[in-house]
């Protein structure tokens, strides 16, 4: 029974897990930002300085684009580390996830037409069992949004003035652990991503996280440049899961 030991035996043979390296490249995100001379001059309505106002707005887009290619992000097939013809990239969320695929109807997963609790928690006990990771980030589409609205609709619970007390559409408490339930504009419909939080970072290159840079003036007007440059580190990539293929709701 677990890890005993004979009496005045030899010390026992030492045992080792067998690391892979894996590699992602860096991603450059940039956006333009012009004001004209005339624009920083008057004073705008809801708005104490455009130029700022600007940043603001093309940082906000770069988050979104970023958010997106964390998700969907694909390597070019060559020249991965760019060139002067070839955009450097990252490879996203689902390209790494290879062992924990789950398919309606295939490997024994429940063949439910849309997304279950049943398959649900399928996945989470088939990533709980092939690894020693534990799933507590669930990042759906709408659709799918929906499907998990609808089988824990019935769980909720309410305070004695009729407020809502736990949303679990929010925070699902599955058999295998408490998982927060994200849901991201950039999920293809029909996928769901299974995710192990604490083995998952969005990292900007040392000293490249979003900035703006002011460019060199080329006429009456104020010419910069908001720009970072990210990539995705995941780690062990048995930790986490995809259930695909799932139908419309």
């Amino acid at each position: 029974m677990g890890n005993a030991a004979l009496e005045g035996d030899d010390a026992a043979a030492a045992r080792f897990t067998t690391r892979a390296r894996k590699t992602n490249y860096t991603q450059i995100f940039s956006s333009t930002v012009e004001v004209s001379g005339s624009e920083l001059a008057v004073r705008q309505i809801g708005v104490a300085d455009e130029l700022d106002y600007q940043k603001q707005q093309r940082t906000r887009e770069l988050l979104r684009d970023l958010e997106n290619c964390v998700i969907n992000g694909v390597a070019p097939a060559a020249n991965q580390q760019g060139s002067a013809t070839v955009r450097r990239t990252m490879g996203g969320i689902f390209s790494f996830v290879a062992t924990n695929r789950f398919l309606p109807g295939l490997g024994g997963f429940p063949d439910d037409d849309a997304l279950s609790e049943r398959q649900l928690n399928a996945a989470l006990r088939g990533i709980w069992e092939s690894s020693s990771g534990r799933v507590d980030l669930v990042v759906v589409s709408g659709q799918e949004k929906r499907s998990i609205n609808q089988f824990v609709g019935s769980n909720r619970r309410f305070t004695a003035e009729g407020e809502t007390y736990k949303d679990l559409v929010s925070v699902y408490e599955s058999d295998f652990g408490v998982c927060r339930i994200v849901m991201s504009r950039w999920m293809p419909a029909g996928k769901v991503l299974l995710l192990d939080s604490s083995r998952i970072e969005v990292l900007p290159l040392s000293g490249r996280s979003f900035q703006y840079k002011p460019l060199g003036a080329s006429g009456d007007k104020e010419n910069g440049q908001v720009i970072g440059e990210y990539t995705l580190e995941l780690r062990n990539e048995t930790a986490h899961g995809v259930i695909e293929q799932l139908a419309a709701s």
